[in-house]
């Protein structure tokens, strides 16, 4: 018998990192939805000045639980915060922020840091990039038109799900994510909207799958009507491109992609 998560996590860093600042454990097995297969996401705070001080993850297993292992400075929690900004996934800002602390009140200052950026979101999208993934999007569903039934069809079906979501949260100023995350994100946009986009999209993903694509389409079409619909003819984007060697003028192009 394995112990409890939380026992299991604090035994993990007082053996390994005893001097720590503080530790979190977040995930499934403090949200109530671990499975037999959960595993403990730990993130460590160490004091910079500590000896042998290593950013890194590491995958190990500690009293019968699988642990996936942060190990931070405030200031390497706070470069990978930015980075994940850059990408609009908050993977370290939500392990420091919704995690349970381990080791008292250490680290309050960071993981209050990492809650304002989980709270305030991500920047919102240029117009060209809407604009792009809108594009995107009519692309892949044109495909979805014209496929025939098979292994290319079931990629192209996904591809639509996703490039849907990923539209629906970009245009409301969102987080991303992918796989599960990418789920919860949208359930989240759906409890503070009153919608029920992810349902929506499931059951246009399951239908699609098994022949009727109708229903996908047509909750894809509803997510592009709230940024102007679908988008194709007269896209044109810009691209600075490097000075060649030899040629001081810089050169840009319209960048446009089909498929073939």
């Amino acid at each position: 018998m394995r112990p409890p998560a939380e026992e299991a996590a604090r035994g993990l860093v007082a053996e390994r990192y005893p001097d720590a600042v503080q530790a979190w454990l977040a995930g499934s097995t403090t949200t109530g939805r671990a499975t037999e297969t959960s595993d403990l996401d730990i993130t460590v705070l160490l004091d910079p000045s500590s000896p042998d001080v290593e950013v890194h993850r590491e995958s190990l297993v500690h009293a019968g639980w699988p642990v996936e292992l942060f190990v931070h400075t405030a200031a390497s929690v706070d470069f990978f915060v930015a980075k994940d900004l850059q990408r609009r996934h908050p993977t370290m800002a939500r392990l420091v922020a919704t995690g349970v602390p381990l080791l008292g009140d250490g680290g309050a200052d960071v993981r209050a840091r990492c809650a304002e950026v989980l709270e305030r979101g991500p920047e919102p999208l240029a117009a060209d990039e809407l604009d792009l993934m809108r594009y995107g999007l009519t692309d892949l569903l044109d495909d979805l038109a014209d496929v025939a039934p098979g292994a290319e069809a079931s990629a192209v079906v996904v591809a639509v799900w996703r490039a849907t979501a990923e539209l629906a949260l970009g245009s409301a100023g969102a987080w991303n994510g992918t796989g599960k995350w990418l789920v919860r994100e949208l359930q989240a946009l759906d409890e503070r909207r009153g919608t029920r986009l992810t349902e929506a999209l499931d059951l246009g993903l399951r239908r699609a799958l098994a022949g009727e694509r109708e229903s996908l389409t047509t909750v894809a079409d509803q997510v592009l009507a709230g940024g102007g619909g679908r988008r194709w003819a007269g896209l044109h984007l810009t691209a600075d491109v490097p000075e060649a060697p030899g040629n001081p003028e810089r050169r840009s192009h319209g960048e446009r992609e089909r498929r073939s």
